[in-house]
């Protein structure tokens, strides 16, 4: 599937058609994007898994779905039962581990209070997984103070 005008930056959709940062969020970063990303990445398949997980109403699940089918995030494949549709992240899908795994862990710092009770995100034997930190190519940590943004010369 070849992107539209719109998905090449073309149109009016794009927030900020030379951003990657504004691109993504205008794709998965509403509030119901983001958690149905979540649910599928914890094995959520169905439509009613979806709402049962999140209490997203039907009319925006069914728009969040299609937006994220649409924009390669989901794909739509018929159930091993053969007798429904489900929804499973595709490659593109899967890359926002990293994305959903940072936010985890900011909410995890920031959104609760000391010794507040949270979901805990743990590896295949259980282990909590560590925290994310960005590192140049050489191991140096990165921040807002070490990087910068090289605009294009739209």
């Amino acid at each position: 599937m070849s992107p539209s005008s719109t998905e090449r930056g073309e149109g009016p959709e794009w927030t900020d058609p030379d951003c990657p940062v504004a691109r993504t969020v205008d794709l998965v970063a509403d509030r119901w994007s983001l958690l149905v990303v979540r649910d599928a990445m914890d094995g959520a398949r169905s439509f009613t898994e979806f709402q049962r997980r999140t209490g997203i109403a039907r009319n925006i699940l069914t728009d969040r779905l299609r937006k994220l089918v649409t924009h390669g995030v989901l794909a739509q494949r018929t159930a091993p039962s053969g007798r429904r549709q489900e929804y499973v992240l595709t490659e593109a899908g899967e890359d926002l581990f990293p994305v959903i795994l940072t936010l985890r862990q900011w909410g995890e710092r920031h959104a609760f209070s000391p010794g507040e009770p949270h979901s805990v995100l743990v590896d295949q034997r259980g282990v909590p997984v560590p925290e994310v930190a960005p590192a140049g190519a050489d191991g140096a940590p990165l921040g807002v103070g070490t990087t910068s943004v090289r605009k294009t010369g739209r």
